[in-house]
């Protein structure tokens, strides 16, 4: 008896618009998980490196440490050390140094 039940066929199929709504949800889910966070995150690094100001404490992409000394349109010059200046490009700024310990 079973042998039959399993020669059986489905007697049913998924309609279409299951498999059209399973993409929009799987579409959905990869919008808000992963590209809408990474384009908030590009959103908020541009805004911080176009606010960036004298005296700001910052990292470099390379991890350069430094003291923002000036910024002259697409270059900003850090101070390393005492007396050591340094210029780089305004989008080799990773972050802002937090006195945070994490």
């Amino acid at each position: 008896m079973a042998f039959i039940l399993l020669q059986a066929a489905p007697t049913g199929s998924t309609p279409m618009v299951y498999n059209i709504l399973l993409w929009v949800a799987v579409i959905g889910v990869f919008y808000f998980f992963m590209i809408r966070p990474q384009q908030k995150k590009q959103k908020d690094q541009k805004n911080f490196v176009e606010n960036l100001k004298k005296g700001d404490s910052v990292v470099t992409v390379g991890g350069l440490h430094g003291r923002v000394a000036s910024v002259d349109g697409p270059t900003v010059t850090l101070e390393v050390d005492r007396g050591v200046k340094m210029t780089f490009e305004k989008s080799s700024i990773a972050r802002e140094l937090s006195t945070k310990t994490e």
